[in-house]
């Protein structure tokens, strides 16, 4: 059951920064993708920053900011 909440919050994370960075979102599995990296990425933004998330909320917030991250050093590199 870990899994299917964990591949939920990481399309809702992944479409949620799409929509914030770009208009729209990336399909299903490119959602996935990007909210499941931008987990990584936002855990360890928060971390350095002394913060961490025990719900399932947080976990969302802090995935989407991952996400957004990921998506605008993205867009930086294609430049």
């Amino acid at each position: 059951m870990g899994i299917i909440i964990w591949l939920l919050i990481g399309a809702a994370a992944g479409w949620l920064a799409g929509n914030i960075m770009k208009g729209d979102g990336f399909g299903l599995l490119g959602n996935i993708i990007v909210g499941i990296v931008g987990s990584v990425i936002g855990g360890f933004v928060f971390g350095l920053l002394g913060f961490g998330s025990t719900s399932m909320l947080g976990s969302l917030i802090t995935a989407v900011v991952g996400a957004v991250i990921l998506l605008y050093l993205v867009s930086v590199i294609k430049k």
